[in-house]
C-alpha cells in the first residue's frame, strides 16, 4: 500500500533546530551576479543576467550617451568567476544593449528625462523591467530591481551613483537610496 508508513519510531525532526554547519558568503565576497540572484530570489545567474540587462536597459534610456558611457567606464569588473563560457564577461558587458539596433538607437537619440520629451515615470520603469524582463511571477520586481541597483552600487564611485540618481524619477530613486 503506497499510503502506509512503515517505520514509526523515527522521531520527528524540528527544522527550527537544525544546526546549518554552511559558513554564508559575505557579500562583499560575491560576484555581481550572485549579489542580483541573492538580493532578487532567482533560481539562476541566467535569470539575474537577464533581469540585470533589461534593468540597465531602462537606467540607459534615462541618460544622456555621455553619462552612460561613463556608467560604462567603471563597471569592469568580471561578473562572475566561473568556467561557464556563457556567463563568462564583465558587468560592463551587461551595461551594454545586445541588440546591435538597440544599441545603436539609444546611443542618438536624446535621454528620456528631458523637457519636452516622453519621460518615464516609476510606474513605467517598473512596468518596462517587469514587462520586458519576463522575470518569474515569484520574484518581486521592487526587490529584484533593489537587488541590481545594490550590486551596481558596489561597482560604481559616488561620484556616478550620484549621477544615475539625478537621472531617476521619484519611487524609483528611492529604490535606489535603498539599495
Amino acid at each position: 500500500m503506497p499510503d502506509q508508513t512503515f517505520r514509526t519510531n523515527i522521531p520527528e525532526v524540528d527544522p527550527t533546530e537544525i544546526e546549518d554547519t554552511r559558513t554564508a558568503i559575505a557579500d562583499e565576497h560575491r560576484s555581481f551576479l550572485e549579489k542580483v540572484q541573492v538580493g532578487a530570489g532567482f533560481a539562476d545567474p541566467y535569470d539575474a543576467r537577464d533581469f540585470t540587462e533589461v534593468v540597465f536597459r531602462v537606467l540607459r534610456d534615462l541618460m544622456t550617451t555621455e553619462a552612460s558611457d561613463r556608467v560604462e567606464a567603471e563597471l569592469h569588473t568580471e561578473a562572475v568567476p566561473t568556467d561557464e563560457k556563457a556567463l563568462q564577461f564583465e558587468v560592463a558587458d551587461l551595461w551594454k544593449d545586445t541588440n546591435p539596433i538597440v544599441g545603436f538607437l539609444s546611443r542618438v537619440r536624446p535621454p528620456w528625462q528631458g523637457p519636452g520629451i516622453f519621460k518615464i515615470d516609476s510606474d513605467r520603469f517598473l512596468f518596462r523591467v517587469a514587462n520586458e524582463s519576463g522575470m518569474p511571477r515569484t520574484v518581486e520586481r521592487e526587490q529584484a530591481v533593489k537587488a541590481v541597483f545594490s550590486a551596481t552600487k558596489d561597482e560604481l564611485s559616488e561620484e556616478r551613483i550620484q549621477e544615475i540618481a539625478s537621472w531617476l524619477p521619484d519611487h524609483v530613486r528611492e529604490l535606489w537610496e535603498q539599495a
